[in-house]
């Protein structure tokens, strides 16, 4: 599983025009799954983003947490194109993302599990045209890879 995680001071998800979900201060997920991937690598996720130390405190260190952190929640979005390899030309395959089924359990899973932690969780729309909006702040972008975690 991959995330690419953005500290935000706002982000949402359109879906033809329609707003889907939205959040104040928090993190934008960007949530691909593998094709190998499964319950522990939801797992993995929830806990690492859950637990990511990426907003300041007082002395202007990285060292808060979502919890941390009054009103901050997390958009999470579905992004099977986490998985493009385009290491044989230009135009990416998908052959290593999850097929959908799998896919929407696991990402469901990693909603579920933030909830669970009482952070305050919002989701995209699973295999839909989706408009992303953020206003980044920092910028603060950290790449999460379930198969490197060891």
């Amino acid at each position: 599983m991959r995330a690419v995680v953005q500290r935000v001071k706002e982000a949402k998800v359109e879906v033809a025009g329609e707003l889907v979900s939205r959040i104040g201060v928090g993190f934008l997920v960007l949530l691909g799954v593998g094709a190998g991937d499964d319950s522990t690598d939801a797992d993995y996720m929830v806990r690492k983003i859950a637990t990511l130390r990426i907003f300041h405190d007082r002395d202007g260190r990285m060292r808060r947490s979502l919890a941390e952190v009054d009103g901050a929640a997390v958009l999470v979005v579905p992004q099977f194109t986490l998985y493009g390899d385009v290491r044989k030309g230009t135009r990416p395959s998908f052959s290593n993302a999850a097929a959908p089924d799998l896919g929407r359990r696991l990402y469901e899973e990693v909603l579920a599990g933030l909830r669970e932690l009482e952070i305050p969780t919002r989701g995209g729309s699973f295999r839909e045209m989706m408009q992303v909006t953020l206003l980044n702040d920092g910028p603060v972008t950290i790449l999460l890879d379930s198969k490197k975690r060891f």
